[in-house]
């Protein structure tokens, strides 16, 4: 199901917008579109699979998708999607890969602003410098790490999705070596080729953005520390202090809503 999102993909304009509600769980099935899509909610937890890597994105966040990248969507927590769809030649400087950006509150309002913008506008109207501003803001913005890359060995992605899936599993590199016939210097080469980065850092980023998750439903620290690896909240709260610059206990309060 890829929603009234579809008729945007049809368009000579060089970006269009779209705002659409999903209950909590929701899940639209793999599809693509021809046009760059920025997922963004302005309510809600996304959760991103592409064939490449999982993004999680919260509130103040958003995800960028190349053309024709294949993705799914799941919910956590009712989710209000706002979403831009961008023809990737329409400006120089746009984003050259799939990625989680900060949404500025200046691009927030020109995505709330854009969804409520008819189709067929004029490049010099009202809407149309609207739209042109919109495309600056989007080539200025940082890259997050919100992305957890897959790799393509199944053997190595069949690690991967155990951690995935159980993010307190404790096997150790080793271990999993020695269950894939593999000598430890074998998996570590295969992990970080097959990834980009070590199987501690992966591991690591698996937990931490599982967690928010986790933590968008509500439960203590203590208890998304412990379920995903930790044996202390202070371990969990600083690893998640790295990573995203700001405790678990006031993230999602840190992030500006939207209105």
């Amino acid at each position: 199901m890829v929603d009234s999102a579809e008729i945007h993909d049809v368009t000579d304009l060089p970006v269009t917008g779209v705002a659409i509600d999903y209950p909590s769980g929701h899940i639209v099935e793999p599809h693509s579109h021809s046009r760059s899509q920025l997922l963004y909610a302005i309510e809600g937890v996304l959760v991103i699979e592409t064939p490449a890597g999982r993004w999680v994105t919260p509130p103040s966040r958003g995800v960028w998708l190349q053309a024709g990248t294949e993705h799914s969507l799941r919910m956590q927590g009712a989710a209000r999607v706002r979403s831009l769809f961008v023809d990737p030649y329409a400006i120089p400087g746009l984003p050259g890969s799939d990625c989680v950006i900060a949404i500025s509150p200046l691009l927030r309002e020109l995505i709330l602003a854009a969804t409520q913008i008819v189709e067929c506008y004029a490049s010099d109207s009202r809407d149309g410098r609207l739209m042109r501003l919109l495309l600056d803001e989007l080539c200025t913005l940082p890259i997050l790490p919100f992305h957890l890359p897959w790799p393509s060995d199944e053997r190595i992605a069949r690690v991967c999705r155990v951690l995935s899936e159980q993010p307190a599993i404790n096997i150790g590199a080793n271990e999993w070596a020695q269950q894939l016939a593999m000598s430890p210097k074998t998996f570590h080469r295969r992990f970080l080729i097959g990834t980009g980065v070590t199987f501690g850092r992966w591991r690591q980023q698996a937990r931490l953005l599982r967690s928010l998750e986790y933590l968008a439903r509500g439960e203590s620290v203590l208890e998304v520390a412990l379920q995903h690896g930790y044996n202390s909240q202070s371990a969990f709260a600083a690893a998640f202090k790295r990573q995203f610059g700001v405790p678990p206990t006031v993230f999602y309060q840190s992030l500006e809503p939207a209105e």
